[in-house]
């Protein structure tokens, strides 16, 4: 399917519209095409007669034909612009809403500044195939159509003549079209590396301060914004020459009638009236053709940015429910991996034939050094992935027979870094269970033991965290997202490495209420701070990705294999 059909299925819903503005274009061409006939009879019929009486007539006419050609054109630009923004919005949700719904193996190679981009930027694509593509088509093409037709019952040889440079316009949009969507799509992939450095830039400004790097990322945006600057002058080049070549050719075309048409009024086989207004539908007539022009180049960058978003909206999502998935109301908490192998690419490889069982209430820990694989065999539960090869049991189900939504609400997780939204604590305790109220939210952040530094917070739960949670500690963060779990009050529970960026103190207030979270849930912990996971149900040690050894704590110890080794040392790493 042609990127333009693509776009045309955002329009259809809104044909009602677009005919109506059809219908008031084609009456606004036919208004624009009478405005030059009341200085004809002016020049042809009136100054020869010298009757005042029939000027003042015409100037009224020519007076009313441009009011009514301007309520036309207002109103025909005023919904196709309209339709073009509703159809910028349906595609604009929709892409998003494919975004959020793909797997996180596409995101995980993809920049999220580039996503953005796509979203905001890229998109408008849809409205400027329209508006200035599609529409515009139709109203230069009827004013060329009638321009002409007109031109030929006056002057069918200077008619023939004004065309004589058509063919050379069409060359010159055919040589310049190319380059035009080739520089366009270059800029639009230089524009979004430069958003990317900016919010790359942005988001770690703690970081560029702690490590003096200011003068070093003002130079990576430099560059990126340098490479932008580059493809925006060449396109703008190619534009200038373009507009060169074309308005040239017009001018060469003008010239030539003009010539032709002075000689025959000087026979006598034309009127000084019949050549001015010749001369204004030559300007008509050039006028679209030039129009269509800019329309072609116009399109052509437009596509670029069309295929782009296109680009993701054809991009299957990996992690798919199937047709036989059934929705689930509740859970036990059992969870199994049998024989799963997973890897983010066919030819890396982090999980092998990993088997584990786990009963419901059981808090099981996951301990291994970085790249063992912990935080992936976590991800596969709530189906953040999918395995390679095996599968994962929910109840002794397989979680592919089970809707992602309905699997999801039975999880809650609490990330090592508590991910926060910029607005407010109450939201942000809430968006795991958006119709919670007020009581039990407070009851939620009562049990995480955050109520206390919320009600101290200036405007309390109506307090606005901040981009990221930037207004509060990392302490204050993971206790509204362990209070956020509290609320979802879920059967499953998952952590990764949830107190590994605090300090001893906070560490161990915050584990006095995980334990507290822990209690009558099935948990799995990911974790490398042994000291706080060796009393549970079941400590899985991972080596590269596979099961080296399972037990509980004390059992681990007396094995003398790694877990002891990594106990005894008084660290993991």
């Amino acid at each position: 399917m042609s990127i333009y059909r693509r776009v045309l299925k955002y329009y259809r819903p809104f044909l009602p519209q677009i005919l109506l503005g059809l219908i008031l274009s084609l009456v606004g061409i036919g208004l624009n095409l009478l405005k030059p006939w009341p200085f004809k009879f002016i020049v042809d019929r009136v100054i020869p007669d010298r009757d005042a009486h029939l000027v003042l007539l015409l100037c009224g006419a020519l007076v009313l034909i441009q009011f009514l050609w301007g309520i036309c054109n207002w109103l025909t630009n005023y919904i196709f612009v309209k339709v073009g923004l509703e159809a910028l919005l349906k595609v604009r949700t929709e892409l998003y809403s494919h975004l959020q719904r793909l797997s996180l193996k596409f995101h995980d190679t993809r920049r999220s500044a580039d996503l953005s981009f796509r979203v905001t930027y890229d998109s408008q694509a849809i409205q400027t195939i329209f508006n200035k593509g599609f529409t515009g088509i139709f109203g230069s093409t009827i004013t060329l159509v009638g321009t002409f037709v007109i031109m030929l019952r006056l002057d069918w040889q200077l008619a023939l003549l004004s065309l004589a440079v058509v063919p050379l316009l069409m060359g010159s949009i055919y040589f310049f079209a190319a380059r035009i969507r080739r520089e366009s799509t270059s800029i639009q992939e230089h524009e979004s590396a430069v958003l990317t450095q900016a919010q790359e830039g942005l988001s770690s400004i703690r970081m560029v301060h702690a490590f003096g790097r200011e003068d070093f990322e003002v130079h990576q945006f430099h560059l990126q914004a340098q490479q932008s600057l580059q493809a925006n002058l060449r396109l703008t080049l190619t534009n200038v020459n373009s507009a060169l070549v074309i308005s040239t050719l017009m001018v060469l075309g003008t010239a030539a009638m003009y010539y032709v048409g002075t000689m025959h009024v000087l026979a006598g086989s034309l009127s000084l009236g019949s050549l001015l207004v010749f001369s204004a539908y030559l300007l008509m007539l050039y006028q679209p053709l030039e129009s269509l022009t800019y329309t072609a180049w116009a399109m052509e960058g437009a596509t670029a940015g069309a295929k782009r978003c296109f680009e993701v909206l054809e991009r299957a999502d990996d992690v798919v429910d199937l047709p036989s998935a059934v929705a689930i109301e509740s859970a036990q908490g059992a969870i199994a991996f049998r024989h799963v192998s997973f890897g983010y690419a066919q030819d890396r490889q982090v999980m092998h034939d990993v088997d584990l069982a786990i009963a419901p209430n059981q808090i099981v820990a996951l301990v291994g050094g970085t790249g063992a694989g912990k935080s992936t065999l976590l991800s596969l539960v709530p189906r953040f992935y999918d395995p390679n090869s095996g599968n994962v049991t929910f109840d002794g189900v397989d979680v592919r027979e089970i809707t992602k939504k309905s699997l999801r609400s039975q999880i809650a997780i609490v990330l090592q870094d508590t991910l926060l939204f910029s607005t407010t604590v109450r939201e942000n305790i809430a968006y795991g269970r958006p119709g919670a109220t007020d009581e039990e939210i407070a009851e939620a952040a009562k049990r995480a033991q955050a109520d206390e530094f919320i009600l101290q917070l200036p405007n309390g739960y109506d307090n606005l965290v901040g981009e990221r949670g930037a207004h509060l500690s990392v302490g204050q963060r993971q206790r509204i997202g362990i209070a956020r779990a509290f609320l979802k009050d879920a059967p499953i529970l998952l952590l990764d490495e949830p107190t590994s960026a605090l300090d001893p103190t906070t560490e161990a207030a915050i584990m006095d209420t995980i334990k507290e979270l822990m209690r009558g849930r099935t948990t799995i912990i990911a974790t490398h701070r042994l000291a706080t996971i060796h009393d549970v149900d079941l400590i899985v040690v991972l080596e590269n990705g596979r099961v080296a050894e399972q037990g509980r704590g004390e059992d681990l110890v007396r094995r003398g294999g790694v877990y002891a080794k990594l106990y005894s040392s008084g660290k993991f790493e």
